[in-house]
């Protein structure tokens, strides 16, 4: 018989957080074959957030790899008062900030590292829907667009907008990873929208006196 077959989701939820505080458990035993089935269980999501934070798949693979040490090593502290994974997200971007603070010349994302990715929304929608080469094609300019103009915020909106948007976390989560009032979490996320439209914005200007001048040159 499958595992969780005829279980309601949240049956089959709690038996996955009741499977996660056993692994902590033995983690915090000692016994590092249950660290690496965390990390199993943790490695895609850690990965995903920090590269759209970080920008590129470098700095991602770096950030996440400290961030898995930090776990191991702060393991022991971890009382359970938040979500386990809201405590990793959290060590993510403490990491980020900190990579952040040693070094301030960091590289835009490429194209083929975005379209790389396991679990990015591009490859979903290319997978799940079929679309033509066309729109492949501007799903990725889009996707790329969108991840530079991320980039270009300031690292706290960065983050914020990365957490709702991309992580689809809750405003309680985020308050939760970033150690802020929710009053606070939606200000700023309001904030960092308004940012990102603007630097949208910019670049749609930007690409549009750029054609006018190729087809008044071409003319």
């Amino acid at each position: 018989m499958l595992s969780g077959f005829g279980k309601s989701k949240s049956q089959q939820g709690s038996a996955s957080r009741g499977d996660e505080r056993e692994l902590i458990q033995r983690c915090k035993d000692g016994d590092i074959g249950a660290f690496n089935e965390l990390v199993t269980l943790f490695e895609k999501r850690v990965f995903n957030f920090a590269y759209r934070i970080s920008g590129n798949y470098d700095d991602a693979n770096d950030v996440a790899q400290e961030a898995f040490i930090r776990v191991f090593n702060s393991l022991h502290s971890f009382r359970g008062d938040s979500n386990f994974s809201t405590w990793v997200y959290r060590i993510v971007k403490n990491v980020y900030l900190d990579e952040r603070k040693k070094s301030k010349s960091h590289r835009l994302t490429s194209l083929d590292d975005y379209i790389e990715l396991e679990e990015n929304p591009v490859a979903k929608q290319v997978e799940d829907r079929g679309p033509s080469p066309e729109q492949i094609v501007e799903q990725n300019e889009l996707a790329r667009v969108l991840q530079e103009a991320i980039c270009k915020l300031p690292d706290y909106q960065r983050v914020i907008v990365t957490l709702y948007h991309m992580q689809h976390k809750s405003y309680d989560e985020i308050a939760d990873i970033l150690g802020l009032p929710i009053g606070t979490v939606k200000s700023r996320l309001n904030r960092a929208r308004l940012a990102l439209a603007e630097i949208l914005q910019e670049e749609t200007e930007l690409f549009q006196q750029t054609a006018s001048q190729d087809i008044g040159s071409s003319s």
